[in-house]
Protein backbone atom coordinates (compact mmCIF):
# COMPACT_ATOMS: atom_id res chain seq x y z
CA UNK A 1 0.00 0.00 0.00
CA UNK A 2 1.48 3.47 -1.24
CA UNK A 3 2.32 5.70 2.39
CA UNK A 4 0.02 8.30 1.10
CA UNK A 5 -2.87 6.55 0.98
CA UNK A 6 -2.27 6.00 4.93
CA UNK A 7 -1.54 9.06 5.65
CA UNK A 8 -2.73 11.82 2.69
CA UNK A 9 -1.89 15.53 4.56
CA UNK A 10 -3.75 16.49 1.36
CA UNK A 11 -6.98 14.44 1.94
CA UNK A 12 -10.34 14.60 4.35
CA UNK A 13 -9.96 12.91 7.50
CA UNK A 14 -11.70 9.75 7.27
CA UNK A 15 -14.96 9.46 9.43
CA UNK A 16 -13.72 8.78 13.39
CA UNK A 17 -15.75 7.50 16.45
CA UNK A 18 -16.15 9.58 19.31
CA UNK A 19 -14.04 7.64 22.48
CA UNK A 20 -12.90 8.75 26.09
CA UNK A 21 -10.21 7.23 27.76
CA UNK A 22 -9.37 8.04 31.37
CA UNK A 23 -5.69 7.84 32.63
CA UNK A 24 -6.23 7.23 36.69
CA UNK A 25 -3.12 8.39 39.04
CA UNK A 26 -2.95 6.46 42.10
CA UNK A 27 0.00 7.26 44.87
CA UNK A 28 3.16 4.10 44.91
CA UNK A 29 2.45 2.09 47.33
CA UNK A 30 6.38 1.96 48.16
CA UNK A 31 6.71 5.87 46.96
CA UNK A 32 8.07 7.59 43.84
CA UNK A 33 6.33 7.98 41.22
CA UNK A 34 2.98 7.39 40.78
CA UNK A 35 1.01 4.64 39.15
CA UNK A 36 -1.36 4.57 36.41
CA UNK A 37 -4.16 1.96 35.79
CA UNK A 38 -4.03 -0.10 32.61
CA UNK A 39 -6.23 -2.79 31.19
CA UNK A 40 -4.37 -5.43 28.48
CA UNK A 41 -7.51 -6.12 25.90
CA UNK A 42 -8.57 -9.08 24.92
CA UNK A 43 -6.29 -10.65 21.75
CA UNK A 44 -9.45 -10.92 20.16
CA UNK A 45 -10.26 -7.54 19.92
CA UNK A 46 -10.71 -5.99 16.83
CA UNK A 47 -8.87 -2.47 18.11
CA UNK A 48 -5.65 -2.76 20.24
CA UNK A 49 -6.15 -6.50 20.35
CA UNK A 50 -3.64 -7.53 23.42
CA UNK A 51 -2.22 -4.04 24.05
CA UNK A 52 -1.89 -2.59 27.11
CA UNK A 53 -4.04 0.60 27.22
CA UNK A 54 -5.99 3.04 29.77
CA UNK A 55 -9.52 2.17 30.49
CA UNK A 56 -11.94 3.41 27.72
CA UNK A 57 -13.77 3.03 25.10
CA UNK A 58 -16.53 4.62 22.36
CA UNK A 59 -19.08 7.25 23.44
CA UNK A 60 -22.79 5.72 22.96
CA UNK A 61 -26.10 7.02 22.42
CA UNK A 62 -27.18 6.46 26.06
CA UNK A 63 -23.84 8.60 26.94
CA UNK A 64 -25.15 11.57 25.01
CA UNK A 65 -28.72 11.14 26.42
CA UNK A 66 -27.26 11.32 30.00
CA UNK A 67 -25.24 14.39 28.75
CA UNK A 68 -28.63 16.06 27.78
CA UNK A 69 -29.89 15.36 30.98
CA UNK A 70 -27.06 17.23 32.35
CA UNK A 71 -28.06 20.67 30.61
CA UNK A 72 -25.36 20.72 27.85
CA UNK A 73 -25.59 23.86 26.17
CA UNK A 74 -24.86 23.35 22.99
CA UNK A 75 -23.37 20.53 21.12
CA UNK A 76 -19.77 21.16 22.16
CA UNK A 77 -20.81 20.66 25.80
CA UNK A 78 -22.62 17.66 24.90
CA UNK A 79 -20.17 16.20 23.13
CA UNK A 80 -17.48 17.11 25.92
CA UNK A 81 -19.91 15.96 28.85
CA UNK A 82 -20.78 12.90 27.34
CA UNK A 83 -16.90 11.69 26.71
CA UNK A 84 -16.63 12.18 30.24
CA UNK A 85 -19.50 9.83 31.26
CA UNK A 86 -18.30 7.35 28.76
CA UNK A 87 -14.84 7.80 30.79
CA UNK A 88 -16.69 6.80 33.99
CA UNK A 89 -19.26 4.24 32.60
CA UNK A 90 -16.13 2.13 30.67
CA UNK A 91 -14.10 2.74 33.88
CA UNK A 92 -16.55 0.95 35.80
CA UNK A 93 -17.40 -2.04 33.37
CA UNK A 94 -13.45 -2.22 32.65
CA UNK A 95 -12.14 -2.25 36.62
CA UNK A 96 -14.89 -1.87 39.10
CA UNK A 97 -13.47 1.40 39.95
CA UNK A 98 -16.54 4.17 40.68
CA UNK A 99 -15.19 7.43 39.54
CA UNK A 100 -16.41 10.64 38.96
CA UNK A 101 -18.84 10.89 41.79
CA UNK A 102 -19.98 13.36 44.69
CA UNK A 103 -20.24 10.04 46.73
CA UNK A 104 -17.38 7.50 47.36
CA UNK A 105 -18.56 4.02 46.81
CA UNK A 106 -17.88 0.86 49.42
CA UNK A 107 -16.54 -1.80 47.58
CA UNK A 108 -19.52 -3.58 47.67
CA UNK A 109 -21.63 -0.74 46.33
CA UNK A 110 -18.99 -0.49 43.20
CA UNK A 111 -19.54 -3.91 42.72
CA UNK A 112 -23.29 -3.94 42.96
CA UNK A 113 -23.16 -0.82 40.02
CA UNK A 114 -20.84 -3.04 37.71
CA UNK A 115 -22.89 -5.89 37.72
CA UNK A 116 -26.23 -3.63 36.98
CA UNK A 117 -24.36 -1.71 34.24
CA UNK A 118 -23.24 -4.99 32.82
CA UNK A 119 -27.11 -5.90 32.66
CA UNK A 120 -28.33 -2.47 31.83
CA UNK A 121 -25.55 -1.23 29.09
CA UNK A 122 -26.18 2.38 30.78
CA UNK A 123 -25.26 4.60 33.57
CA UNK A 124 -28.17 6.60 33.74
CA UNK A 125 -30.23 3.99 35.81
CA UNK A 126 -27.14 2.86 37.66
CA UNK A 127 -26.82 6.24 39.22
CA UNK A 128 -30.17 6.48 39.74
CA UNK A 129 -30.73 2.93 41.33
CA UNK A 130 -27.43 3.34 43.42
CA UNK A 131 -28.38 7.05 44.56
CA UNK A 132 -25.14 8.32 43.12
CA UNK A 133 -23.99 11.67 41.17
CA UNK A 134 -22.04 12.79 38.93
CA UNK A 135 -19.03 15.38 39.92
CA UNK A 136 -17.50 15.08 36.21
CA UNK A 137 -15.31 18.38 36.88
CA UNK A 138 -13.04 15.59 38.50
CA UNK A 139 -11.64 14.68 35.40
CA UNK A 140 -9.10 16.92 34.23
CA UNK A 141 -9.05 17.00 30.03
CA UNK A 142 -4.89 16.18 28.93
CA UNK A 143 -5.31 15.00 25.30
CA UNK A 144 -6.99 14.47 22.46
CA UNK A 145 -5.96 12.22 19.56
CA UNK A 146 -7.92 11.70 16.26
CA UNK A 147 -5.70 10.09 13.56
CA UNK A 148 -6.10 10.18 10.15
CA UNK A 149 -4.95 6.55 8.53
CA UNK A 150 -7.49 4.84 6.85
CA UNK A 151 -6.42 0.70 6.47
CA UNK A 152 -7.73 0.65 10.15
CA UNK A 153 -10.91 2.08 12.48
CA UNK A 154 -10.21 5.96 13.66
CA UNK A 155 -11.14 6.90 17.08
CA UNK A 156 -12.15 10.60 18.11
CA UNK A 157 -10.32 9.92 21.72
CA UNK A 158 -10.18 12.57 24.45
CA UNK A 159 -7.90 12.02 27.30
CA UNK A 160 -9.26 13.01 30.64
CA UNK A 161 -6.76 12.45 33.94
CA UNK A 162 -8.34 11.91 37.65
CA UNK A 163 -6.48 11.04 40.86
CA UNK A 164 -7.48 8.55 43.21
CA UNK A 165 -5.13 9.63 45.74
CA UNK A 166 -3.76 6.59 48.57
CA UNK A 167 -5.17 4.14 45.64
CA UNK A 168 -6.17 1.37 48.23
CA UNK A 169 -8.73 0.17 45.84
CA UNK A 170 -9.82 -3.90 44.77
CA UNK A 171 -10.34 -4.19 40.82
CA UNK A 172 -12.25 -6.39 38.86
CA UNK A 173 -11.31 -7.06 34.97
CA UNK A 174 -13.78 -7.25 32.59
CA UNK A 175 -12.96 -10.78 30.71
CA UNK A 176 -15.24 -10.14 27.53
CA UNK A 177 -12.80 -7.14 26.50
CA UNK A 178 -9.18 -7.12 28.56
CA UNK A 179 -7.40 -10.36 30.44
CA UNK A 180 -5.45 -7.95 32.70
CA UNK A 181 -5.32 -4.72 35.13
CA UNK A 182 -2.14 -3.77 36.64
CA UNK A 183 -0.72 -0.23 38.43
CA UNK A 184 2.47 0.95 36.79
CA UNK A 185 4.35 4.23 36.90
CA UNK A 186 4.60 5.34 32.90
CA UNK A 187 8.39 4.86 33.09
CA UNK A 188 8.06 0.99 34.08
CA UNK A 189 5.09 0.46 31.55
CA UNK A 190 7.52 1.76 29.16
CA UNK A 191 10.21 -0.72 30.14
CA UNK A 192 7.71 -3.27 30.02
CA UNK A 193 6.64 -2.30 26.67
CA UNK A 194 10.83 -2.23 25.22
CA UNK A 195 11.38 -5.34 27.20
CA UNK A 196 8.44 -7.21 25.11
CA UNK A 197 6.19 -7.87 27.98
CA UNK A 198 3.42 -5.88 26.90
CA UNK A 199 2.39 -4.29 23.77
CA UNK A 200 1.48 -0.58 23.45
CA UNK A 201 0.14 1.37 20.19
CA UNK A 202 1.68 4.80 19.10
CA UNK A 203 -0.88 7.18 20.76
CA UNK A 204 -0.62 5.19 24.30
CA UNK A 205 3.36 5.16 23.89
CA UNK A 206 3.42 9.05 23.33
CA UNK A 207 1.17 9.15 26.21
CA UNK A 208 2.90 7.27 28.53
CA UNK A 209 6.39 9.43 27.19
CA UNK A 210 4.37 12.77 28.49
CA UNK A 211 3.19 11.24 31.92
CA UNK A 212 6.81 10.15 32.82
CA UNK A 213 7.12 13.45 33.17
CA UNK A 214 5.48 13.85 36.68
CA UNK A 215 6.19 13.25 39.49
CA UNK A 216 2.85 13.54 41.10
CA UNK A 217 -0.91 14.73 39.78
CA UNK A 218 -0.51 18.13 40.75
CA UNK A 219 2.99 18.21 38.43
CA UNK A 220 0.59 16.68 35.92
CA UNK A 221 -2.07 19.26 36.56
CA UNK A 222 0.52 22.21 36.23
CA UNK A 223 1.80 21.27 32.81
CA UNK A 224 -2.02 20.99 31.62
CA UNK A 225 -2.33 24.21 32.03
CA UNK A 226 0.62 25.07 30.23
CA UNK A 227 -0.40 22.88 27.42
CA UNK A 228 -4.45 23.48 26.61
CA UNK A 229 -6.20 20.59 25.16
CA UNK A 230 -5.43 19.89 21.48
CA UNK A 231 -6.48 17.57 18.62
CA UNK A 232 -3.31 15.47 17.88
CA UNK A 233 -3.38 14.11 14.29
CA UNK A 234 -0.10 12.00 13.57
CA UNK A 235 1.35 12.41 10.40
CA UNK A 236 4.14 10.65 7.93
CA UNK A 237 7.02 12.15 6.89
CA UNK A 238 9.98 10.82 5.08
CA UNK A 239 13.54 11.15 7.36
CA UNK A 240 16.76 10.22 5.46
CA UNK A 241 14.60 8.17 3.15
CA UNK A 242 12.86 6.39 5.99
CA UNK A 243 9.34 7.35 6.99
CA UNK A 244 8.46 8.38 10.31
CA UNK A 245 5.26 8.72 12.26
CA UNK A 246 4.99 12.05 13.88
CA UNK A 247 3.32 14.30 15.90
CA UNK A 248 3.20 18.07 16.23
CA UNK A 249 6.79 19.08 18.21
CA UNK A 250 4.69 21.73 19.99
CA UNK A 251 1.74 19.91 21.90
CA UNK A 252 3.43 19.29 24.73
CA UNK A 253 4.91 15.56 24.41
CA UNK A 254 8.77 15.20 25.00
CA UNK A 255 9.10 12.49 21.89
CA UNK A 256 7.49 13.82 18.72
CA UNK A 257 7.41 10.36 16.73
CA UNK A 258 9.24 7.07 15.90
CA UNK A 259 10.46 4.55 12.63
CA UNK A 260 6.87 3.96 10.82
CA UNK A 261 7.62 0.74 10.86
CA UNK A 262 8.00 -0.06 14.57
CA UNK A 263 4.89 1.97 15.52
CA UNK A 264 2.03 -0.04 16.73
CA UNK A 265 -1.39 1.58 15.15
CA UNK A 266 -4.04 -0.59 16.14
Amino acid sequence: MDLKDIFDPDGDPPPAIPAATLVIFRNCPEGGAPQLLMVQRSKEMRFAGGAAVFPGGKVDDADRDLADAHGAADDDARDELAARIAAVRETLEETGLAVGLHQRPSLADARRARSRLLETGALAPVLEEMGWTLDLAGLVPFSRWRPKHREIRVFDTRFYLTDLGTGAVDLLVDFTENTHLFWASAAEALRMADAGDIKIIFPTRRNLERLAQFDSFGAALSHVADYPVRMITPFMEMRGGVPWLLIPPDAGYPIDGEILESAARG
